[in-house]
């Protein structure tokens, strides 16, 4: 079983999208569905099929957010190191090859928000960083090619990591 590893936040996020398939949006698709299911002929029926669909989509997603809630270990952000590239850390990179800066934050893959700089440490780029130091390159191969990455400092995490 591996542990995700989430801030308090995170986890409130998760649990909070949680409450929202349980409680909002399953009993939703399953009105529509016993609606659909109330217009007679079910085997051309082309919005039962979609409901029921939808409804089994609904129900993956809970099950996959309950499996995430049994394996949370909450980080705590005091104790978050500095000396090497570890989860929350964010990181000030030199892009080698294009000659710019990046910030990014290392998260676990449910609080992962590339808009907001935060980066799953799964993904190619949060893999080649983990246990980097100031000053070490690290190689990644993503979709565009290989990706050489200068870390320029590795900062705590924000407070709303």
């Amino acid at each position: 079983m591996e542990t995700v590893y989430l801030t308090r936040s995170g986890l409130a996020k998760v649990e909070a999208e949680l409450r929202e398939y349980e409680k909002v949006k399953r009993p939703q698709m399953a009105k529509k569905l016993d609606e659909a299911r109330r217009q007679g002929d079910l085997s051309e029926n082309a919005e039962y099929d979609a409901a029921k669909e939808e409804l089994a989509r609904i129900h993956n997603h809970i099950h996959k957010l309950h499996e995430t809630l049994s394996k949370v270990q909450i980080i705590d952000i005091d104790k978050i190191d500095t000396d090497s590239v570890s989860i929350l850390n964010r990181v000030v990179l030199k892009d080698l090859d294009r000659e710019t800066e990046l910030v990014y934050t290392l998260v676990s893959p449910p609080e992962m928000d590339v808009e907001k700089g935060k980066i799953s440490l799964k993904s190619p780029v949060g893999k080649a960083l983990l246990g980097k130091r100031v000053g070490d390159i690290a190689e990644c191969r993503v979709p565009a090619g290989m990706k050489r990455l200068k870390v320029l400092s590795i900062l705590p995490p924000e407070e709303d990591s």
